[in-house]
């Protein structure tokens, strides 16, 4: 097919890119843009290789070199280090130690134990692990191998009568294996019709996608396009329309009042599926999804879980279906029906795991589903992490395009439960799992910080975020809110993952404006962090004001009002809204107060400021007893941070050093005059140090972590050690 004739898929080659690249830049460059397009392959699915001639390191004679797309790997995101280099006469040579084994063949024991070779066919000593699609792309004897997951192609491998689909698609063009575990020996199989069928181009691979081959790397890529538009166009042929997954059973609601009903609905629905695991969700709702909940078939279907088995090891062994009525019936029965499906899954989850358990199975894993299905709402996924989460609910969506098209030519037919638990719960897998790192202090929580725009508040954000936390900036100034999580992002990356509607694409920082002296603007601000990760954990709030007085030490009435506004209603307003989505989902949360030392310090010419923060520090205890026993309370006292602080602008650092008579010129650049009062400030102090914002963040960190988990209602100063501020 001519570039022009694509309508399914999108042909990016370009020439004058590829011809500029080496082999394996070239084989980083096709894998690149087959993962840019979802119709060709998931996020993390599907693998890429070729076979290149190179030096050897050792001897500097010409050698044959696999390379093809590494364990934990990504397509479109893929750099030249996510790339596996092996020797391809070693690679080969491991078939004698495979054949040599008592026993051979899918599952047993030596098959997995090929695994642990890989690495002793490594080219160049490349640290990138081999992933176990390793001999499909080895042992097929062409030099360039594409394995996709398309849409279209697992539709046919996810038909009752795919053998019979794949002789119409493709005629001789294709073959086709019945669906096995990928390994060695599905590797040898492979290869071995590849090396018997020159005819064929490729293979339909049962209830998994597509395997092609070609001896050059942009014919290798217009075959994959070319079988998938082909795979495509007949399904086309055959859509049902209006009358897919059997009509719609229900309709969705208006888009305000989904929203609505999503922000009431999310905070229960993630302390219901957190029962082991707090989980980060992501909502997902686009027209083939309403279509497919909303549908009559959506219950038999979604009962038949996915089929790819890159899907299946996110969205489990079947997501959860919830038959709610949105136009019939109300919010309090779609709670009692979640609550009742819920058990009714985790049993079923139980069921499904002592039928199918082997001896040396790891053990049972979180029982509660990873996706929910609701009429009229859409689908809500759940993760360990953003991305998790994103990941998962971009599996299931194109799992109900599989479906979608698996129906119009067919029969959908899901992953056999055996085949599922043995993907689930491969021992392999379990040594990948056992193999990472332990989580994080604040992995899975979702932490508000609130003045994160600059000073403590910016630090904080970078210090919770490097403790894996899912990061809300929020400022009155909402760019440098956005700012904030920007560098966030930019430091963290987005993560993987393409789905989520609205706010909930997001990754694992936003930032959001609000007012917190207005409840409203408090309201919108939570709804939105709702939408984009289903609920909130944890709460600092660095936001503060301080009017410098007159030089008689007065401020306007107006201003007395304010500081009072900011520094104590704010803090409140925000508690009390967040309470009630702590409440909805039951899961121990926590609260930081910024106040001050000076709450405890009697002197001159701030007394608004300074009563103000007196209030809140004692909002502080108020609140710990209001909250308890969901939530700790804690406060936290800084003393003179003028380092980057907006609580210390120029005019105010001026007004101090007037106040403390030190000598100052009022050409100094403000840098120089904020150090000047930080000296100032810490020859005061017991330990002769300036206060830093990363001692303010470490501290404000602390006080969120279960490091201090039987905290609640103190006041923690960090001020170097100022006696006359000791708590009386």
């Amino acid at each position: 097919m001519s570039e022009k004739e694509f309508k399914h898929v999108y042909y990016n080659w370009d020439d004058t890119v590829a011809d500029k690249l080496d082999p394996v830049e070239r084989l980083r460059y096709r894998s690149n843009i087959l993962g840019d397009d979802q119709r060709i392959t998931n996020t993390g699915g599907g693998n890429t290789s070729s076979k290149v001639m190179m030096t050897d390191p050792l001897t500097g004679e010409e050698v044959d070199v696999l390379w093809v797309k590494g364990s934990g790997g990504d397509l479109r995101t893929s750099t030249r280090a996510n790339f596996a280099s092996l020797y391809m006469d070693k690679l080969l040579a491991l078939q004698n130690i495979y054949d040599a084994a008592a026993e051979k063949g899918v599952k047993t024991a030596i098959e997995d134990k090929m695994v642990a070779m890989y690495p002793h066919t490594t080219y160049n000593l490349n640290p990138r692990a081999s992933s176990i699609d390793t001999p499909l792309h080895g042992f097929i004897p062409y030099r360039h191998v594409d394995h996709m997951h398309p849409i279209s192609v697992i539709a046919i491998a996810a038909s009752k009568d795919q053998e019979q689909l794949t002789q119409e698609v493709y005629g001789d063009e294709v073959g086709w294996v019945p669906w096995q575990r990928p390994g060695f020996d599905l590797g040898l199989k492979m290869g071995e019709i590849a090396q018997n069928n020159p005819q064929i181009k490729g293979l339909v691979m049962g209830q998994h996608g597509l395997i092609n081959w070609a001896n050059d790397d942009k014919a290798c890529y217009e075959l994959t396009l070319t079988l998938i538009e082909k795979a495509a166009e007949y399904i086309a042929a055959h859509d049902k329309g209006a009358d897919t997954f059997g009509g719609a059973k229900y309709h969705s609601l208006p888009e305000a009042e989904r929203e609505g009903l999503l922000i009431r609905l999310l905070p229960t629905l993630r302390g219901l599926v957190s029962q082991q695991n707090r989980f980060i969700g992501t909502v997902h709702v686009t027209d083939s999804v309403l279509q497919f909940v909303n549908s009559q078939e959506a219950a038999r279907l979604a009962e038949l879980g996915t089929s790819c088995p890159d899907h299946f090891l996110r969205t489990k062994i079947k997501p959860l279906y919830v038959d709610w009525d949105p136009q019939a019936e109300d919010f309090s029965a779609l709670l009692a029906k979640l609550e009742s499906g819920l058990d009714h899954y985790r049993q079923d989850y139980a069921s499904y795991y002592n039928a199918c358990k082997h001896p040396n199975s790891p053990a049972m894993r979180d029982p509660n589903p990873t996706v929910i299905l609701i009429p009229g709402l859409g689908l809500i996924a759940w993760g360990k992490n953003k991305s998790e989460s994103r990941v998962t609910a971009e599996f299931y969506s194109l799992a109900i395009q599989v479906m979608r098209a698996a129906e119009a030519i067919s029969q959908y037919q899901g992953l056999p439960r055996q085949e599922a638990f043995d993907i689930e719960y491969w021992l392999l897998e379990e040594a990948k799992l056992q193999r990472m790192p332990p989580e994080k202090e604040l992995a899975r929580n979702v932490v508000i910080v609130v003045g994160a725009g600059s000073g403590i508040g910016k630090a904080t954000a970078h210090r919770v975020a490097q403790e894996g936390a899912h990061v809300v900036c929020v400022d009155l100034d909402e760019e440098s809110a956005k700012e904030t999580a920007g560098e966030l992002t930019k430091k963290y990356g987005m993560g993987i993952g393409v789905a989520g509607t609205g706010i909930s694409a997001c990754g694992p920082a936003i930032g959001l404006g609000a007012d917190i002296t207005n409840r409203q603007s408090v309201q919108a601000m939570l709804n939105q962090v709702v939408l984009a990760y289903g609920g909130i954990d944890n709460i600092i709030v660095t936001a503060g004001v301080f009017v410098p007085p007159s030089k008689e030490g007065k401020i306007s009435d107006d201003k007395w009002d304010l500081t009072f506004a900011v520094n104590v209603k704010g803090g409140y307003i925000l508690a009390d809204e967040a309470r009630k989505i702590w409440e909805a989902q039951g899961l121990p949360g926590t609260l930081v107060l910024t106040t001050s030392v000076n709450a405890a310090v009697a002197k001159k010419g701030s007394v608004a400021y300074d009563t103000s923060k007196a209030a809140a520090n004692h909002l502080v205890r108020e609140l710990a007893i209001e909250l308890a026993p969901l939530v700790r309370v804690n406060g936290l006292a800084p003393a003179t941070v003028v380092e980057g602080s907006s609580m210390f602008p120029r005019d105010r650092v001026i007004s101090s050093l007037v106040k403390y008579n030190i000598d100052f010129d009022e050409s100094e650049e403000t840098e120089a005059l904020r150090d000047k009062l930080a000296n100032f400030y810490a020859q005061r102090t017991l330990t002769k140090s300036p206060i830093t914002l990363a001692d303010q963040a470490e501290a404000a960190y602390l006080l969120t972590s279960s490091k201090l988990s039987k905290t609640s209602g103190q006041i923690i100063s960090v001020d170097g050690g100022l006696n006359e501020a000791f708590l009386r």
